[in-house]
């Protein structure tokens, strides 16, 4: 039943068809020659010859604008709209005037694996871990500057600002929010911090790492004064001060990636969110728990309180994602916008046995996520939609909507002789999206785009969930495989693999299947 020899050679890393040495070989022409760059990178690409012309595209695109809005580590659980009792009055407005999907599931985790899904339109569990795009990914944001749309990127999350990263290509605005949680941006160490009042730490070798990042974080927020001068309220005054500006010269063909860090650890929202969720609480407020086990590192009152103050940051995050939708509304962007809400993964808060994501495990409180999408026509509005849906599923989604070819070449433009002619074509190679267009699901065409959704961390465990079992298949070993019966048991308690091991083999089969049909870079 084990396919672990297989499992193991799809996940190293493959090589690609064009590296970067030998696009910058291209670049200097004179130096080396494109033929033998070319020989290199054949395999099925298609590679072009030096100074071919662009392909001509047979496209009808249209001026809808594209929006999306993300809220990191959002579990789906703790939105009103998925059945939550927690308060979260805009997305829940919004989701009524909108499709949403009940079986979204993230793919490749964590923050940095999820958003190349979201912005290449491809599973990438099989090849890649945490690591910067690849050169040769066409990302969204460049297939759009491609096709004449003014763009902006607005953000908080830290991860992606950080050197070698170079998340804004393609955008025409790039807008990185500073102080997110371990961010070193207020580095003056004569700012004095008492972590003692909102941390505990581990009491091992690993104490002056995580005394160092509490530290950061607390001089970070230290000059903060009131509720806007936190995290979500900036990114989304940055975004609104965006669409004001643009919005006077052209209210079509825009597209703004507005990424919220937030309800992502540290967990403190400012009053009255603070005491939301657990009013008279006087103990020690755990805003970024070590991740790892509860056992023996926090008592059960605290872990109540951590959940409270993550409740707490999700209403507040609502708060302010409303905020920027009214705007949206009001600059009389609604009628022509294609607007997307949805999370990177959820959080583990101790359900099973471990806070954070301490842990490469893909149980449901990490792996289930919140998406909704509003169509400008109403396509779908006010439905709630079974299919499993993915991140890799978002750009193929959006280029149907947009009218742009799901054939796409990415074509690398460089002078031909040191310095001129410049922008000709020196190569090309086509880009395969493993995601598929869920547009046919809106549109009431299709019932669903696959039958099982998979979420995996690179190397480590991936999983398989349809829509009567999860199977969790652990690459190291380390781990037993576990099965959980999904009809029954939905919060993924009770392993049964032992009790139903041909449905596990099948899965595994299921697994295999799919990742070598979307292996190869």
């Amino acid at each position: 039943m084990r396919t672990d020899r297989w499992i193991k050679k799809q996940a190293q890393p493959r090589a690609r068809s064009v590296t970067r040495r030998q696009f910058i070989g291209v670049a200097g022409a004179a130096a080396i020659s494109l033929a033998a760059a070319a020989d290199k990178g054949k395999r099925g690409q298609g590679i072009k010859k030096k100074g071919a012309p662009a392909v001509a595209r047979n496209e009808k695109t249209n001026n809808m604008n594209v929006i999306v809005i993300i809220a990191d580590s959002m579990r789906a659980d703790h939105l009103g709209c998925y059945g939550s009792k927690i308060k979260t009055p805009n997305l829940d407005w919004f989701a009524a005037e909108s499709a949403l999907f009940g079986e979204a599931y993230a793919e490749n985790l964590p923050t940095m694996p999820a958003r190349t899904a979201w912005w290449t339109g491809r599973f990438l569990f099989t090849q890649r871990g945490w690591q910067p795009m690849a050169m040769n990914d066409y990302l969204m944001a460049e297939i759009f500057w491609d096709r004449g749309m003014t763009s902006a990127f607005v953000t908080d999350v830290y991860h992606m600002h950080k050197p070698i990263y170079n998340c804004g290509r393609g955008f025409d605005t790039v807008v990185f929010v500073r102080g997110q949680e371990y961010d070193p941006w207020i580095v003056d160490k004569t700012i004095k911090v008492d972590i003692a009042r909102y941390h505990r730490l581990p009491g091992n070798d690993k104490d002056e790492m995580w005394r160092g990042r509490f530290e950061q974080y607390l001089r970070n927020v230290s000059g903060f004064k009131s509720e806007e001068d936190y995290f979500a309220p900036r990114v989304v005054k940055e975004a609104i001060a965006w669409l004001e500006k643009v919005t006077k010269r052209q209210k079509d063909n825009l597209f703004l990636w507005v990424d919220c860090f937030d309800p992502h650890e540290p967990w403190d929202p400012p009053a009255p969110y603070r005491e939301m969720y657990d009013p008279g609480y006087n103990g020690l407020e755990m805003i970024d728990p070590v991740p790892g086990d509860v056992k023996g590192y926090m008592s059960e009152a605290e872990l109540k309180h951590t959940r409270a103050l993550y409740a707490g940051e999700v209403t507040f995050v609502d708060k302010w994602i409303g905020i920027l939708l009214d705007r949206i509304r009001d600059l009389g962007l609604w009628e022509n916008s294609l607007i997307v809400f949805m999370s990177d993964h959820g959080e583990p808060l101790g359900e099973h046995g471990y806070v954070r994501k301490a842990f490469p495990r893909n149980y449901e409180e990490l792996a289930h996520i919140p998406m909704i999408v509003r169509h400008p026509k109403g396509v779908g509005a006010g439905k709630r939609f079974s299919a499993f849906v993915q991140p890799p599923d978002l750009l193929p989604t959006c280029l149907d909507l947009k009218g742009i070819s799901k054939d796409l070449r990415l074509d690398y433009r460089a002078p031909v002789k040191l310095t001129f002619p410049q922008d000709v074509v020196v190569q090309s190679e086509n880009v395969r999206l493993t995601g598929q267009t869920f547009l046919p699901i809106l549109e009431g065409r299709a019932e669903t785009i696959r039958d099982f959704a998979v979420t995996a961390h690179h190397n480590a465990q991936w999983a398989i969930r349809t829509k009567e079992w999860a199977y969790l298949c652990n690459l190291n070993k380390k781990q037993p495989n576990e099965l959980y019966d999904r009809v029954k048991d939905r919060a993924e308690t009770r392993n049964v693999l032992a009790e139903q091991k041909e449905i596990a083999s099948a899965l595994e089969t299921k697994l295999k299947d799919f990742a070598q049909s979307v292996s190869g870079e």
